[in-house]
C-alpha cells in the first residue's frame, strides 16, 4: 500500500491538510523571526 495516494481517502486528506498547514505556520514563524531579528 503506497504511503500517498493518487486518490486519499477524507482521513488521509485531512491529515495531509493538517500537515500543510503545520508547515505552513512554521515558514510563516521563520520569516517573522527573520524580519523581527536586529
Amino acid at each position: 500500500m503506497p504511503v500517498l495516494d493518487p486518490n486519499p481517502q477524507n482521513g488521509q486528506k485531512k491529515l495531509l491538510g493538517i500537515f500543510g498547514l503545520i508547515l505552513l505556520i512554521g515558514v510563516v514563524i521563520s520569516v517573522i523571526a527573520t524580519i523581527a531579528a536586529p
